[in-house]
């Protein structure tokens, strides 16, 4: 079966769709639809890329998913940001076409990062099967339950709290509606004609099949949608090189001490020198401890040594991750997999968008700590080391994720299809 896989080239999103990729090119055709940026690492995952949009059109994407200030639920900031993306996803959806312009280059079926949903209703219009990817899949709406965006919402634990969640709900969606009636024309033009269908699900996502790239023990409870499958999180196993990324020099460890990993991922560079400053004065209050702080910049390779703290400009998680005692993270979805399948000890500083509700998942279920203020950077690393047992839901979730990894479960999400 020839299947397309589509990705903008942001680590959180590419990595993932390059992990399903390379499983599912094992037994189909399979290529990888991204940015010109992206085709180096598809290459070297040894897969078939298919560059879309053009360098200018990158240099937008970029400002849009990297912004030099928080975004949060800031109105003016949000309608800079989806009018720059809307434009963007013109461009991309209108590419999309010119490719698949021959009806013999079609695939059977193209499973789109949530990211881009131009990708499914372009595909919907040419009668290709579309399937949606969603690395977090608490961005889900549902009937009920804690809905995300709204500063990391724990479970409801009495009537007041669950008004407070039903309410919530119909902020989001109001919200939601707001800005889709703002934009109509541009999202009609999109394929998006309106946001959710009639059964309430959403539209932005595939009916079909939403593929949730984590563990359903994780999340809270709630009624998923029913095209909703729990694949696992599409992971390197802990220990081996990422097969998609260039060789880096090893960071540097030091025998007998203990080490932390900082980083705030691949974007919110406007957060990451003011973190660093805290991380270098937390270095010189602890300095039989080394600190190790990562830009998430795979393109760079820099590499700045001081006394106990390092700020590299990439490190492979799967690789090293095991080599830290603790890890200081942002919550993105890609770096809590990776420690819960290691096992780490983690201290979660959301800083934008869904890791706020990331952070309030993982303190749930006794796997990090989540630091609200980072100015507590200090007094958080120390009770971390102090107190193990803050950490006693770890085990069962790195046993699920592993279980989760060791099962065939995409492969026979495809396979078990009867309608191909």
């Amino acid at each position: 079966m020839r299947i397309d896989l589509i990705a903008p080239p942001y680590s959180g999103h590419l990595h993932p769709v390059l992990a399903m990729a390379c499983t599912l090119a094992a037994f189909h055709d399979v290529r990888v639809l991204s940015t010109p940026s992206a085709m180096a690492q598809i290459a070297r995952a040894g897969l078939v890329g298919v560059p879309l949009l053009n360098a200018d059109a990158e240099h937008t994407l970029d400002a849009i998913s990297d912004p030099r200030h928080a975004v949060r639920n800031h109105p003016l900031r949000m309608h800079r940001q989806l009018r720059a993306a809307l434009d963007v996803m013109a461009r991309f959806a209108q590419a999309l076409r010119e490719t698949y312009a021959d009806a013999a280059t079609r695939p059977d079926l193209v499973i789109a990062d949530f990211t881009v949903p131009a990708a499914g209703a372009v595909a919907q219009s040419l009668g290709i099967r579309w399937w949606t990817s969603l690395p977090s899949p608490c961005v889900l709406e549902a009937p009920d339950g804690p809905p995300a965006y709204m500063g990391g919402l724990l479970p409801a634990t009495h009537a007041g709290q669950r008004i407070q969640h039903a309410l919530a709900r119909l902020a989001v969606r109001g919200f939601k509606r707001g800005v889709h009636r703002a934009y109509r024309r541009r999202m009609t033009a999109l394929g998006l004609p309106r946001l959710y269908r009639d059964d309430g699900s959403e539209a932005v996502y595939s009916s079909e099949r939403i593929l949730a790239l984590g563990i359903e023990a994780l999340e809270f409870p709630r009624t998923w949608p029913a095209a909703l499958r729990f694949v696992g999180p599409q992971l390197p196993a802990p220990g081996t090189e990422t097969p998609w990324l260039a060789p880096r020099p090893a960071p540097r460890f030091v025998e007998g001490r203990r080490h932390v990993l900082v980083t705030l991922g691949t974007h919110l560079r406007w957060a990451k020198d003011g973190f660093d400053v805290r991380l270098r004065a937390l270095a010189a209050a602890m300095p039989d401890v080394e600190f190790h702080f990562t830009d998430g910049d795979a393109a760079a390779d820099h590499h700045a040594h001081a006394g106990n703290h390092q700020r590299l400009a990439y490190i492979d998680y799967a690789r090293w991750i095991g080599r830290y005692d603790l890890v200081v993270h942002h919550g993105g979805a890609g770096i809590l997999y990776q420690c819960l399948a290691a096992g780490r000890p983690a201290i979660v500083c959301p800083q934008d968008y869904d890791q706020f509700d990331h952070a309030a998942r993982l303190q749930h279920a006794h796997a990090a700590l989540w630091l609200r203020d980072p100015a507590g950077l200090e007094a958080a690393v120390r009770r971390a080391f102090a107190e193990p047992a803050l950490f006693a839901g770890l085990p069962a979730l790195e046993a699920a994720v592993r279980a989760a990894a060791a099962g065939p479960r995409l492969v026979t999400e495809v396979a078990d299809d009867t309608s191909w």
